[in-house]
């Protein structure tokens, strides 16, 4: 979740803007002694997601919207153009620390590559929370507000490690994009709940996918050519496990291959259902982005900053649960899942 050439600053500067989703509260409310907000006293939140199109992102950008809508705030989201898109983020920051916002929102590509252009906003007096994905270091931001990704991880290998029941694990990993946080802690997650070490033999092969439906079909094509006897395959997220099925199934290997993932999207858990995949990971963007706005409205009106990692909670979402694993179904996942 290879690379793609960077983008010219210019360019990225207007592809970012192009972006822009503004959600603009009924209310107002002036600030606080803090001195910050608008002139009609709102709070301007920018927001700043790795695509605008994974499902995820777009439900973390319309619960933010929401929120902000409630709260009497203004909310203004970017996005860059792919995940992985680390140049399309800094613009995007730069474009919100010259309009003036109170706090950045940010769920960053590349946790080191931003740092720099997170740095210049702190300095303005910016509030600037992670969401979904931590920053390294992780004291680069204020606060984070994620999914314990880690913990993610390991609860989607130990499900496959007991749904093998005994057998070897031959395992495929369709990997998301270098150099993200959230990736390396989930993949190093799974490998801890699935008992295998990084190097083993029992890993057939991994390709990045960029979290991509695409990529990820066409690296598990690839994969398949040589790993023809693969009977467990780890995956990033929903949209990575749709495009690993899809590859497996043409070649009419579907049924010998447990597939897990993490995400918890309603489509997601469909596919759980219709026995696409063996089990999904349920996160909950709806929280992340509701308690980063409301930690922006509140630093706006009383200086109060939101500090460390909060964890917004993970649920392992299957219809064929295991001894040992704590997991809901998929009608409970349909009730509460998002997309």
């Amino acid at each position: 979740m290879g690379r793609r050439g960077p983008l010219g600053r210019g360019a990225a500067v207007l592809a970012a803007a192009a972006l822009a989703l503004v959600a603009t509260a009924c209310t107002s409310q002036k600030a606080g002694d803090t001195g910050r907000g608008n002139d009609d006293g709102k709070t301007k939140v920018g927001l700043v997601t790795k695509t605008d199109s994974n499902p995820f992102f777009v439900a973390l950008r319309e619960a933010a919207s929401a929120q902000a809508k409630k709260d009497s705030a203004e909310l203004v989201a970017l996005a860059g153009k792919f995940d992985g898109d680390n140049e399309g983020q800094v613009a995007a920051l730069e474009n919100l620390v010259q309009q003036g916002v109170d706090a950045i929102l940010i769920t960053p590509s590349n946790s080191t590559g931003i740092l720099g252009a997170i740095k210049k906003a702190r300095e303005k007096g910016i509030l600037v929370i992670a969401l979904d994905t931590e920053t390294e270091p992780k004291d680069a931001v204020d606060a984070t507000f994620a999914t314990d990704n880690l913990e993610a991880g390991k609860s989607q290998g130990a499900y496959v490690k007991a749904a093998l029941a005994g057998k070897e694990p031959k395992l495929l990993m369709l990997d998301g994009s270098p150099g993200g946080t959230v990736d390396e802690m989930r993949h190093r997650g799974f490998l801890a709940g699935i008992g295998i070490a990084e190097g083993d033999a029992k890993i057939l092969g991994k390709e990045s996918t960029n979290g991509d439906q695409n990529k990820a079909q066409q690296a598990m094509e690839n994969l398949l050519q040589r790993a023809a006897e693969v009977n467990a395959v780890y995956t990033i997220n929903e949209p990575a496990a749709r495009g690993g099925y899809a590859a497996l199934a043409a070649r009419g290997r579907a049924a010998q291959v447990l597939v897990g993932s993490i995400d918890g999207g309603c489509q997601g858990v469909q596919d759980v259902k219709d026995g696409k995949y063996a089990v999904t990971v349920m996160q909950f963007p709806k929280k992340m982005a509701e308690q980063g706005v409301q930690a922006a409205v509140e630093f706006t009106k009383s200086g109060k900053k939101p500090g460390g990692f909060v964890n917004t909670g993970s649920v392992v979402i299957t219809d064929k649960p295991v001894a040992g694993i704590d997991s809901k179904d998929t009608a409970w996942g349909l009730q509460n899942c998002w997309g």
